[in-house]
């Protein structure tokens, strides 16, 4: 009677670690194992395809992935967890990159240093949101983009205007309906200039319906969705409208991911950017590393906040004795936030601060 024989190798218990540099139609990947690396292909952007070539070369084997965040976002590392494999997000800035690497920077040596750093235990993953929050955040920052869309269109109405000597009235900060109308009966020739500001009033007027569309809809789904009483008391804080408030909840999501204030007072982006070698101690201003939504959203509250807050005003007032107001707002910015974490990891509502 014949017999077969399994002669099949098995890696139980033991770790690879894959690095993948991923683009949009291919994907880069480097195994190592052991401190070796055994091998790097160009394989299709696909997590099964992986998943398949990983047990059928090394069966039995944990083996444990990472990719760079960028333009593919979090489903790739979702994907990867259902399929029951250990994947992480990590951040490009935090790799761990010689000289060379930055001088040959090509796809192979990415996917190789994920795999390298990811071995050595030097990189750590990212926050992941949840599906529903980080959609909730693309509309937001959608809202953000139109209100920026319309604010260029409006510089265009301005510059048209005054290259043709046209004055506008003080106080137009607002553009209301009077003042479209006013626009559109101004003394412009009747061919490619007064063709070219209504055009622009057409556009703007597109604009701003959008805009009232996603904020429509970005209070819905406030109402709706688990932040909902998060929200609610972020509005209670001096500064913090619903817009700021929807901001702050979609870019932190998760207060409790930073374990001190400094944490998150470095994400938000408003510490010092230092350096410091042997007696020389220098700062450079504000760190470019941040998120640039929420500093923004920050800064601008405690304008606000100082106008509100007796308790804040007072600081302000006693920093510019020593500082400029810029650089006093940011202390202040720093007040803000320490205030909108208290309310948020205590579920409770603000007070504002009364002097006695």
């Amino acid at each position: 009677m014949p017999t077969t024989k399994n002669n099949q190798i098995s890696f139980k218990g033991q770790h690879f670690y894959i690095g993948i540099d991923v683009h949009k139609k291919r994907w880069v990947v480097t195994i190592r194992h052991n401190g070796l690396s055994l091998k790097t292909f160009s394989t299709d952007p696909s997590p099964e395809g992986i998943k398949r070539h990983l047990e059928n070369h090394y069966p039995g084997g944990i083996h444990h992935l990472a990719y760079e965040v960028g333009f593919s976002g979090f489903w790739i590392c979702r994907r990867f967890h259902e399929l029951r494999l250990d994947c992480i997000v990590v951040n490009a800035a935090d790799i761990p990159t010689t000289h060379k690497e930055k001088d040959q920077k090509r796809d192979p040596v990415d996917s190789h240093k994920l795999a390298r750093e990811l071995e050595k235990g030097d990189i750590q993953c990212v926050f992941i949101p949840p599906e529903q929050d980080q959609n909730l955040r693309s509309l937001c920052r959608l809202y953000g983009r139109q209100v920026q869309n319309s604010t260029r269109v409006k510089n265009r109405i301005k510059g048209l205007l005054h290259f043709n000597g046209v004055v506008l009235p003080d106080h137009t900060s607002y553009w209301s309906g009077n003042f479209i109308a006013y626009l559109k009966a101004l003394p412009l020739d009747n061919g490619p200039a007064r063709d070219y500001l209504l055009s622009c009033l057409e556009e703007l007027k597109q604009v701003r319906q959008s805009m009232a569309s996603t904020l429509q809809k970005l209070r819905h789904y406030a109402r709706q969705c688990e932040c909902a009483p998060i929200i609610r008391n972020l509005t209670t804080v001096s500064g913090i409208g619903f817009k700021s408030a929807i901001i702050l909840y979609t870019e932190i999501i998760d207060i409790n991911r930073f374990r001190i204030f400094d944490q998150l007072k470095s994400y938000a982006g408003l510490v010092p950017s230092t350096h410091s070698s042997g007696e020389t101690d220098n700062s450079r201003g504000l760190t470019h590393r941040r998120n640039g939504y929420l500093r923004w959203v920050l800064i601008e509250g405690a304008w606000v906040a100082i106008r509100q807050d007796p308790a804040l005003l007072q600081a302000f007032n006693k920093l510019i004795t020593r500082m400029t107001k810029q650089d006093a707002i940011i202390r202040i910015a720093v007040k803000l936030l320490s205030r909108i974490r208290c309310v948020w990891k205590n579920d409770c509502p603000y007070v504002v601060g009364v002097i006695e």
